[in-house]
C-alpha cells in the first residue's frame, strides 16, 4: 500500500517539473491520510489543487477515507470505477514510506516495524497515479425544538416549530486516492504493494487518455534508479513533520 509519502521539493522546482502553479506550497516530510495535499487534474492542469487524502465516492452517505485503490480492480469496484473513468489526477511526491517487520529481540518479544523511505537516488519529484472525487456530505437531520418553541395566540408567537441545524452539511469535499500495483524488485523486499509511479511521458495519457490507455499505465515502475533506506520510527506519527524524518538510520 501507500500510506505515507514526502513532498519537500521547493515550489519553484515543482512548478518547473509539472508546469503548474504550486502557490502556497509548504514542504512536507510526512504526508498522511486526512491531510489536504496538492494534486494535478486534467480539468485544471495549470495549477495544483489541494484535496484531502482519503477518497469518498460521491454517492456515499458517510466519509469512506479510501487512501488506496488496487490497479487490478479499480475499474470494477463501485467506489472507484467512475473516478477512474472520469477523474484521474497526478499526485506529486518525492518519496514514500513502507514499513518492514523487524526480527524479535533476544527475549522473543516483537520489535515492531521499521519504516523505510523509497525514492529516486537524486530525490527528484515524480507523479503517483491518483483518482479523485467530489463528495457532498448529506444534510444533517433537523431536530424539533421543545414545545415551548411553538407559538400560541396569547403571546403572538409563530405557530410553527424551529429547526435546529448543526451546520455540518452542504460543503463539497474533494478527496483522492493513490493507485497501487505489484512491487518492483526494490520494494518487493519491503512490501507486497507499491504506488503506481508514472513516467513523465505517461502523465498526459493518465490525465486525458481513455480508460483503456490509462489501464495500460498501471505497471510497476522499474527499480533501477530507485533507492530505499531505513528511517526513524518518528515518522509513525502523522503529527511529526521534520527534515530529520528522511535521514537514514541503522536498520537494526
Amino acid at each position: 500500500m501507500c500510506g505515507r509519502y514526502t513532498l519537500f521539493t521547493p515550489a519553484a522546482d515543482l512548478e518547473a517539473r509539472f508546469d503548474a502553479d504550486f502557490g502556497g506550497h509548504e514542504p512536507s516530510y510526512n504526508c498522511a491520510p486526512g491531510q489536504s495535499l496538492p494534486v494535478i487534474t486534467g480539468e485544471d492542469p495549470a495549477a495544483a489543487t489541494r484535496m484531502e487524502w482519503g477518497l469518498t465516492p460521491r454517492w456515499a452517505d458517510e466519509s469512506f477515507d479510501l487512501i488506496n485503490a488496487r490497479a487490478e480492480t479499480v475499474r470494477e469496484k463501485r467506489s472507484f470505477a467512475d473516478a477512474f473513468e472520469r477523474r484521474r489526477c497526478l499526485v506529486p511526491a518525492d518519496g514514500f514510506y513502507e514499513w518492514v517487520e523487524r526480527p524479535d529481540d533476544s527475549a522473543g518479544r516483537s520489535s515492531g516495524k521499521r519504516p523505510y523511505r523509497v525514492a529516486f537516488a537524486d530525490d527528484r519529484p515524480f507523479a503517483m497515479a491518483g483518482i479523485y472525487e467530489r463528495w457532498e456530505p448529506p444534510e444533517p437531520e433537523t431536530t424539533q425544538t421543545g414545545l415551548d418553541a411553538f407559538g400560541d395566540a396569547r403571546n403572538g408567537a409563530d405557530d410553527g416549530g424551529d429547526a435546529v441545524d448543526d451546520g455540518s452539511g452542504g460543503d463539497v469535499v474533494e478527496t483522492f486516492a493513490v493507485l497501487t500495483t505489484e512491487p518492483n524488485d526494490l520494494v518487493a523486499d519491503l512490501h507486497h504493494r507499491m504506488a503506481v509511479i508514472l513516467g513523465p511521458d505517461e502523465e498526459e495519457a493518465w490525465l486525458r487518455g481513455d480508460s483503456a490507455e490509462a489501464a495500460d499505465l498501471l505497471d510497476p515502475y522499474p527499480a533501477d534508479d530507485m533507492t530505499a533506506h531505513p528511517v526513524s520510527t518518528r515518522v509513525n506519527s502523522p503529527a511529526v513533520d521534520a527534515p530529520e524524518l528522511i535521514e537514514p538510520v541503522g536498520a537494526e
